[in-house]
C-alpha cells in the first residue's frame, strides 16, 4: 500500500448526500477480485451517457478536476452495500482522500485498509472547501493540501483546518501498511513458528494437504 504523508491536489466535489456504493461502482462491474481496472467505471452512471460517451457536465470529466486526488461530498458517503470495490474504484481513479461530514462505517473502514484517508469535517467547512475547489480552472492551479502528520487540511489561502484521525490508523497510512503489510511485519516469527510446528508435529502437513 502506498504511504500517505502529505497530498496536494485540485479537489473534485459532488454537492450530494447519501452517495451510495452502487453509485460509486455499479454492481455489474463487481466481477473482478483485483483492485485494478475499476477506476474507469467509478461513478459510471454519472460520468457516461447512454451511448457510452463522457458526460461533459460531470465534474470528473472536466479539467482540472478529472485529475483530482481529493473528493469532497456531503453526508453519509459510501452508504448502501458493503462492497470494497467502491473504495477500489476511487483509488484506481486516483482519489487518495475523501472529505465529508460523515461516512458509512464499512466504507470508512475500507478506505483506511486501502490507503485512502477519509476526513470528517462539518458541512459548512465542506462547503467552504467546495467553494475553494470550484475556483480552479484549467489555467489556474488551486489546490488543497492534506498534511496527515500534522492532521491539517490547508486551504489555498493557507488557512489550516484541523481534523481528527485514529492514531493507529494514522500510523498505518503513514507507513503504508494494509492488513497484509501488518502481518508481514511479523514474518520472521511466523516462519519460526511454522518451522517449529514441522519439527514438533510432522504429521500436520499431511493433514493440510488433504
Amino acid at each position: 500500500m502506498e504511504k500517505f504523508t502529505t497530498l496536494s491536489s485540485v479537489a473534485a466535489f459532488l454537492r450530494e448526500a447519501n452517495i451510495d456504493t452502487d453509485k460509486i461502482i455499479p454492481a455489474r462491474f463487481l466481477k473482478t477480485t483485483t483492485c485494478s481496472g475499476l477506476g474507469v467505471h467509478a461513478f459510471d452512471a454519472m460520468r457516461y451517457t447512454a451511448d457510452g460517451a463522457e458526460n461533459p457536465d460531470f465534474i470528473l470529466n472536466r479539467e482540472p478536476w478529472r485529475k483530482a486526488k481529493i473528493l469532497i461530498t456531503y453526508e453519509n458517503l459510501g452508504c448502501g452495500s458493503s462492497r470494497e470495490h467502491a473504495v477500489w474504484a476511487l483509488l484506481d481513479f486516483g482519489i487518495r482522500c475523501v472529505i465529508a461530514p460523515s461516512f458509512a462505517d464499512i466504507f470508512f473502514n475500507n478506505c483506511f485498509k486501502n490507503g485512502i484517508l477519509p476526513i470528517a469535517l462539518p458541512r459548512n467547512v465542506c462547503e467552504t472547501l467546495m467553494h475553494d475547489a470550484g475556483t480552479a480552472t484549467s489555467d489556474t492551479k488551486v489546490e488543497l493540501t492534506i498534511d496527515l502528520v500534522r492532521q491539517m487540511v490547508i486551504r489555498p489561502n493557507r488557512e489550516e483546518i484541523p481534523f481528527e484521525v485514529d492514531p493507529f490508523r494514522k500510523r498505518l497510512l503513514l507507513e503504508g501498511l494494509d492488513d497484509i503489510g501488518q502481518t508481514l511485519q511479523h514474518e520472521s516469527r511466523i516462519i519460526d513458528y511454522e518451522n517449529r510446528q514441522r519439527q514438533e508435529k510432522p504429521w500436520l502437513p499431511s493433514i493440510y494437504i488433504h
